[in-house]
C-alpha cells in the first residue's frame, strides 16, 4: 500500500508548551540528548529543537511512513528520525553510542491526519480500506486479522482493549458476516458493530470502542508502551525526565502505575535490622498530572481526553537495578 501525503489534513499538537516545559530543557541540560518517542507531524520535536543548545541532540521515532517523510524535511544537524517504535529506543541509542538521555517525550495514540485520512482505515466516519496499521510497510492489517481470528479472540480484544460490554455479540456478528463476504472496509465494520450494539451512550457512535480496540491490538500499542516506558527510564540520566501524554484510560493507567512504581521505593521486611540510611530510595519523583486548558479544548476538541504525566529520575542511569 502506497500512501500519499494529504496536505489539507492538519494536526494540532496537544499540550505543546506544557510537555516541552516539563522536559526542563535549560542550562547545561540544553546540550543534552532528548527523545521524541512519537514524532507525528513534528510539533513537539520542533519545539524541543527550539530549546536545545548547539550541542544538544534530538532523536525522534515514528512508525508512520508519512511522519518519516515529514521529519526528513527538518534540516537540522541536531535532529535525527528513526523509522521504528519507541519500544526499540535502547537499540537505537546503542547503535549511536549513546549511554543515557536527558529527557523522553511520548505523545500516544493517533494523530488527526491519520484519523482524517480515509485511506488509513482508522475512522468509522470515513469509508476506506480496513487497514489501521501505523506502519503500512509491515504487519497485519485489521481486515486480515478479522478474516482469520476466531470468535473468542475477537471478543477478547474488543472487550479488553475497547472496554466494550457487547464484545461477544460484535464478535459473533463479524464471524457470521465474514462467512458471507470479506470485511474489507471501515463502513462494513462500523455497520456490523451498529447491528450488534443495541444501546450506547448518548452522543457516542456504537463503533467507537471496537475501532479503538482493533487499532490498539493491530499496532500492539499497550505492549509497546509498557516496554518503551521501562526502557526510557532505564536510559535516563540523573534528573532526566520522562513525559507522557495519553488519550484514553488504558494508556493512562499503564503510565500512572509505571511512574508511581518508580516514585516509591520497595519496602524491606520490617523485622530486618536495617538502618534508615540504608533503606531503599525511590528511583524517581512524580512531577504531577496536567490536563489541557479550556481554551485549548475549545480550539481543539480532540484534546479533551488528554492527560500528561511526568516523572524525574533521581539517580543516574545504571545507579539502581
Amino acid at each position: 500500500m502506497t500512501l500519499q501525503p494529504v496536505p489539507e489534513l492538519q494536526h494540532r499538537t496537544v499540550l505543546l508548551e506544557e510537555a516541552v516545559e516539563a522536559l526542563a530543557i535549560e542550562g547545561e541540560r540544553a546540550d543534552g540528548v532528548y527523545l521524541d518517542g512519537t514524532f507525528g507531524r513534528g510539533g513537539h520535536s520542533r519545539a524541543i529543537l527550539a530549546k536545545l543548545g548547539p550541542r544538544g541532540r534530538l532523536i525522534a521515532f515514528d512508525k508512520d511512513p508519512l511522519a518519516i517523510a515529514t521529519a526528513q524535511q527538518i534540516a537540522d544537524p541536531r535532529f535525527e528520525i528513526v523509522h521504528d517504535s519507541f519500544a526499540t529506543l535502547d537499540e537505537a541509542l546503542a547503535a549511536r553510542g549513546i549511554a543515557q538521555v536527558d529527557g523522553v517525550l511520548m505523545d500516544l495514540g493517533i494523530s488527526s491526519p491519520q484519523v482524517d485520512d480515509a485511506a488509513r482505515g482508522f475512522s468509522f466516519r470515513l469509508d476506506g480500506p480496513l487497514d489501521m496499521r501505523m506502519d503500512t510497510t509491515r504487519g497485519v492489517s485489521a481486515a486480515d486479522w478479522l478474516a482469520t481470528a476466531d470468535e473468542q479472540q475477537i471478543a477478547k480484544v474488543i472487550r479488553d482493549y475497547g472496554e466494550e460490554r457487547f464484545a461477544l455479540q460484535i464478535a459473533k456478528t463479524i464471524v457470521a458476516r465474514r462467512a458471507v463476504e470479506p470485511i474489507s472496509s471501515t463502513r462494513q465494520l462500523a455497520a456490523l458493530v451498529a447491528q450488534a450494539v443495541k444501546t450506547r451512550e448518548k452522543g457516542k457512535d456504537p463503533a467507537t470502542r471496537t475501532f479503538q480496540a482493533v487499532r490498539i491490538f493491530v499496532n500492539q500499542e499497550l505492549e509497546e508502551l509498557e516496554i518503551g516506558l521501562e526502557k526510557a527510564f532505564r536510559q535516563m540520566a540523573q534528573h532526566g525526565r520522562l513525559v507522557v501524554i495519553s488519550f484514553h484510560s488504558l494508556e493512562d493507567r499503564i503510565v500512572k502505575q509505571f511512574m508511581a512504581s518508580k516514585a516509591h521505593a520497595p519496602q524491606p521486611d520490617r523485622r530486618l535490622p536495617i538502618r534508615a540510611v540504608d533503606l531503599p530510595r525511590p528511583a524517581g519523583r512524580l512531577l504531577g498530572r496536567v490536563k489541557p486548558s479550556d481554551t485549548e479544548v475549545a480550539g481543539n476538541p480532540r484534546a479533551r481526553s488528554a492527560v500528561m504525566r511526568s516523572v524525574e529520575r533521581l539517580e543516574a542511569a545504571g545507579a539502581q537495578p
